[in-house]
């Protein structure tokens, strides 16, 4: 993969990311077209996924800023209790990462059939999200919140879209628009930084090779960074005027153009 290969692709990433069209999908299909060797793409979409998280803590700092303070009090607070969903949310994606690595890593440059089937399915979930009218709820329950994180564990798999699927399955359990937006792009920052630190300990300790040029991984994470936070801005936005049925019909079109190209 060389310079030109991962500044496309970088802004792919940062630009979908936040968007409900699957990032690690359009990768796929990005990494096919260029025809990118199938050992890259992990390492590649693990750093880009580090990009778009730095993005996220940089337009939601106030917010982050405001739980950690929160967190240091001595009295139970309304940011603890979130910091507590936000934790319960991650230990689905905790159980498939450490007993499931192997086999989710398997998925990835394995083809475009599988990553065009999961868009379809994204397109299902955002649809149905946008025509249910389920009664809204004032805030976050502990309950949503392990279900929210389950429809996250869901969402590895290339082409079924994280924010996606976490919105969708945010707006469907009656959580307000704004508030689940926000969970989700939270909700998935330990996660990939997570991963993103085993990697790059992987790579220190010579168990992962490269397979790919540095100066390409740093394009791509300048690129997916700055795009990421111009879509991060973009998506609350829309999240809160409702218009996602535009993305179920945006995946659905890609979905079958993938399926098409397998």
């Amino acid at each position: 993969m060389n310079w030109w290969e991962a500044l496309i692709l970088g802004l792919i990433q940062g630009l979908t990311e936040f968007l409900p069209v699957s990032s690690s999908g359009h990768l796929e299909i990005g990494q096919a077209l260029f025809g990118t060797a199938g050992e890259e793409n992990l390492l590649f979409a693990v750093t880009v996924h580090a990009a778009t998280v730095l993005s996220t803590i940089t337009i939601l700092w106030a917010e982050i800023w405001a739980l950690l303070k929160g967190c240091f009090t001595k009295t139970w607070n309304p940011e603890k209790e979130y910091v507590a969903k936000i934790a319960l949310s991650m230990l689905p994606i905790l159980v498939v990462g450490v007993f499931f690595k192997d086999q989710v890593e398997s998925f990835f440059g394995s083809g475009l059939l599988i990553v065009g089937c999961c868009l379809v399915v994204t397109s299902l979930l955002l649809a149905f999200a946008y025509f249910a009218k389920p009664r809204t709820r004032e805030k976050i329950s502990y309950r949503d919140a392990f279900i929210i994180g389950l429809s996250q564990a869901c969402a590895v798999l290339p082409g079924l879209s994280r924010s996606g699927t976490t919105i969708a399955t945010g707006l469907l359990l009656g959580n307000k628009k704004e508030s689940i937006a926000q969970f989700s792009f939270l909700m998935v920052l330990v996660p990939i930084l997570g991963d993103a630190f085993l990697e790059l300990l992987g790579i220190l300790q010579g168990d992962v090779q490269l397979g790919i040029p540095v100066l390409s991984l740093v394009v791509g994470f300048i690129a997916a960074y700055i795009s990421g936070c111009l879509a991060c801005k973009w998506m609350i936005q829309i999240v809160k005027r409702g218009k996602l049925i535009y993305f179920a019909a945006y995946c659905l079109i890609a979905g079958a153009l993938a399926i098409f190209l397998a």
